[in-house]
């Protein structure tokens, strides 16, 4: 069973301030609630190519992972990861709904194998709460100004 997972938010921030920040990888931490760090495989800046590894704890479990950039523009960042029980593509959009407020939406969306494709509607559910949880934190930093992009 796949599993793909669309989460999105408006935020009171011009396209480029949201794109910039949320699609820096250095700055996932500080606004997804499980990912711990993030370490460059390729050296910066981020471009097509780039590869990353993520330290994340999901469902009481440390997760590391390595994503690769397959898209990435103001509009629009593609991250895919191949390895492990279950291959994941997690896609950012930043759309302008105004001048002042930008539309991100987050979707992961994979297939899981193993014991994984048991566990993928519980894992989407469980994914669709943490996303939620990263926009509303993404949307609460970037409003009150508490971010800096890089």
């Amino acid at each position: 069973m796949a599993v793909d997972v669309l989460t999105e938010t408006v935020i009171a921030r011009p396209r480029a301030e949201v794109a910039a920040y949320a699609g820096d990888p250095d700055k996932a931490p500080e606004w997804y609630v499980n990912i711990a760090s993030v370490r460059w495989r390729t050296e910066p800046p981020l471009v097509v190519g780039s590869q990353l590894d993520f330290v994340a704890n999901f469902l009481g479990r440390t997760l590391t992972y390595t994503y690769e950039v397959v898209e990435y523009g103001p509009d629009r960042m593609v991250m895919r990861t191949a390895q492990g029980p279950f291959p994941m593509e997690t896609t950012y959009t930043w759309e302008p709904v105004d001048a002042t407020h930008t539309r991100m939406t987050l979707r992961n969306r994979g297939e899981p194998a193993g014991f994984a494709k048991v566990a993928a509607p519980m894992m989407a559910v469980a994914m669709r709460r943490a996303n939620t949880k990263d926009l509303a934190r993404l949307k609460q930093l970037l409003e009150a100004g508490q971010t800096q992009a890089d």
